[in-house]
């Protein structure tokens, strides 16, 4: 191991014992003026230590993991602030019944944010589709936020806000087709990056995009190092993940059971970008 090598590895260790020491790094926003832990950082690099402000909008319906996954890793960028943002401050059920707390609403959410998340879903995206107080909010933060990100059917979100026009991007694979009715490019790859877009595939996909934002935000390093703290090897039973791995009998039936919701997204979202555009 060399000089330098050594130098790295007393870095890390240093950093991330603190990190494993302290729980969580980033501070929830109402924990913003809590003391800091009195942890040794003095070998850690200065870059590590951010001031990023990270917005989670969520809504009744959303998939809780494609919001708590991103969560997780983010949550591990030291100094940054999170926010779950709703409509308003009453605690809002997922779609499998997890309930998530707000901390923030539409009017109280901070701006302009560094990374503005939106989780998705399957008749609560649908719903948040079509309701103008939640697409102005996301309008008005996707338009000044440093990353405008989503996973899974978020993007449709995204889009029906007019925040994908012209960007290449990516959805569930159920929904990726109706991409094109946002102005958006239906672009391959689990994680899809254009200039400050970035859109994740379905659900789990939410892990692998948030663990590449730590890597921008920060450095491989650390993002390596917050996978580790995750363990996050997966090893999936079977090999279904993807309709060009699935059996075809489970695609099908699968992509059966949301033909109706594809087609009142589809009609949805136009009608939301027709008026985005102001048509």
């Amino acid at each position: 191991m060399s000089d330098m090598d050594r130098r790295r590895f007393a870095e890390c260790a240093a950093a991330f014992a603190a990190v494993l020491a302290s729980g969580a790094p980033a501070r929830a926003a109402q924990d913003a003026a809590a003391a800091p832990p009195p942890h040794d950082m003095s070998a850690m690099p200065a870059h590590w230590m951010g001031e990023e402000k990270i917005a989670f909008l969520i809504y009744p319906g959303f998939t809780a993991l494609d919001m708590i996954g991103p969560h997780y890793m983010l949550a591990n960028l030291m100094g940054a602030t999170i926010e779950i943002v709703a409509k308003t401050k009453e605690p809002v059920r997922s779609d499998a019944g997890l309930v998530v707390t707000p901390t923030a609403t539409f009017e109280t959410a901070s701006s302009p944010l560094d990374v503005v998340c939106i989780p998705g879903g399957s008749l609560g995206t649908l719903a948040a589709m079509r309701d103008d107080a939640t697409l102005d909010f996301l309008r008005a933060a996707g338009r000044k936020a440093r990353h405008v990100t989503s996973v899974c059917t978020g993007s449709l979100l995204l889009g029906s806000a007019g925040l994908l026009d012209g960007y290449r991007a990516t959805s569930h694979w159920v929904t990726k087709p109706l991409l094109p009715i946002f102005g958006a490019v239906p672009a391959d790859g689990r994680v899809v990056r254009d200039r400050n877009r970035i859109t994740a595939e379905g659900v789990t996909a939410g892990l692998d995009f948030a663990l590449a934002l730590v890597a921008q935000l920060r450095d491989q390093t650390y993002a390596e190092g917050v996978q580790l703290l995750a363990q996050y090897a997966p090893e999936p039973p079977f090999a279904a993940g993807a309709p060009e791995t699935a059996p075809p009998a489970v695609t099908k039936m699968i992509d059966g059971m949301f033909v109706g919701l594809r087609r009142d997204m589809r009609e949805a979202g136009a009608a939301a970008f027709a008026r985005s555009r102001g048509g």
